[in-house]
């Protein structure tokens, strides 16, 4: 039985240089990208409704580069002006990289764990005194809130 078709479950690629062209000339099937995860952000109504003030965060802390692409579109759209003293503590290198496509980047502000949230807490509970924004799905781990509450995290 040969195989004639392969599924991808993720976005195409822009470029004609991924290995998944290569595969496909290589071994003559024909590759389909169906995207099966969809992220919907909250809209400015729902924070508004929530009484989310962003002016009363001195700290956000980001697990995700959807994340961070979400809380800046949600800034923009409430003509929220992010302060330069704004504090950012990512989860991991990678998206304190991404970080970058928003602020700029400079190591006094910006804190970086070692991949886990376990690790990013060591770092966290030097700044206690700032007061913490956690943008994050709805399907954050119980372990995140717990460690925060743990910490007594504001």
């Amino acid at each position: 039985m040969r195989v004639k078709t392969i599924l991808v479950s993720q976005p195409a690629p822009k470029t004609e240089t991924s290995p998944y062209f290569d595969l496909s000339d290589k071994q003559k099937v024909k590759i389909d990208f169906r995207s099966f995860i969809h992220v919907e952000g909250i809209t400015v109504k729902d924070i508004r409704l929530h009484k989310i003030d962003f002016k009363n965060f001195t700290a956000i802390i980001l697990t995700s580069r959807n994340a961070v692409d979400h809380f800046f579109r949600v800034a923009e759209e409430m003509r929220f002006k992010v302060p330069d003293s704004m504090k950012y503590f990512c989860q991991s290198e990678a998206v304190a990289y991404y970080l970058q496509k928003y602020v700029v980047y400079r190591k006094r502000k910006i804190y970086v764990g070692t991949r886990t949230f376990t690790d990013l807490t060591k770092l966290i509970k030097k700044h206690k005194t700032e007061k913490f924004l956690l943008p994050s799905s709805d399907k954050l781990k119980p372990l995140i809130p717990a460690e925060l509450d743990e910490l007594g995290i504001n």
